[in-house]
């Protein structure tokens, strides 16, 4: 078991771990938990009710939340000609073709989301092993492969997140900052979890919505009852 330093354990003795809170009390005690000295990431770690083993089972989406997720993304897109010129005047932070693949086979990874334009798939596909393990590989079911470079740009730049279940059945996604405050992390918890229960698969059997948690970064866990999802969404 790590050992935990002085601040976190102050921080946790702020929690009942035997308790799972209602959303607006479970934000602000992650808030006040928050013990690191920079602007903390408010995270939620939701465990679903299906077996990611079974394809039909599979949660896997995007959204964009309306406050973002207060982090600077830096992207870059695949592309040749008027789409490159396309997306770096929609912000992408390089673009490029052949020599952008070299760059990145060489070594650079300095970019967080990759767009890429269909017929430039054939040099992205021979990253695979690249960007693949990291999550930045391009797929067309993402919204990352497009001709409409200059809006998939803007909807990465404006926060817009990608989400998989895991192997354990669980989503891990950023809601944002603690400088955000409680009411913008409440909408964008509610946006979020609104878009999980679209993606309810027909096969899952029994709660769908098994447990949810938030934490800050560095912080303590704290349980959140998905009975209260249904006050969350009104």
């Amino acid at each position: 078991m790590p050992q935990r330093g002085k601040k976190y354990i102050e921080a946790a003795k702020k929690i009942d771990r035997s308790k799972r809170y209602p959303f607006k009390e479970a934000i602000e005690l992650s808030i006040g938990s928050s013990h690191v000295n920079f602007d903390a990431s408010v995270d939620m770690s939701v465990r679903l009710g299906v077996d990611p083993r079974h394809a039909d089972q599979m949660v896997r989406g995007t959204v964009s939340l309306p406050h973002g997720i207060g982090k600077p993304v830096r992207v870059i897109v695949f592309a040749k000609g008027e789409k490159e010129r396309e997306a770096l005047e929609a912000g992408a932070d390089f673009a490029g073709s052949e020599d952008l693949a070299e760059k990145i086979q060489k070594g650079w990874l300095e970019f967080d989301k990759a767009v890429a334009t269909p017929d430039m798939m054939s040099i992205v596909g021979k990253l695979g092993r690249i960007l693949g393990p990291r999550g930045m590989m391009p797929n067309a079911k993402l919204g990352t492969v497009t001709f409409d470079v200059a809006r998939a740009v803007r909807e990465l730049k404006a926060g817009k997140i990608d989400f998989k279940v895991d192997k354990a059945g669980i989503v891990h996604v950023s809601m944002g900052r603690v400088s955000f405050g409680v009411d913008k992390l409440l909408e964008n918890s509610a946006f979020f979890l609104e878009t999980i229960l679209k993606l309810k698969p027909s096969s899952s059997k029994g709660a769908y919505l098994r447990s949810i948690a938030i934490s800050t970064t560095m912080g303590p866990g704290i349980k959140v009852d998905p009975v209260f999802v249904r006050d969350l969404l009104r």
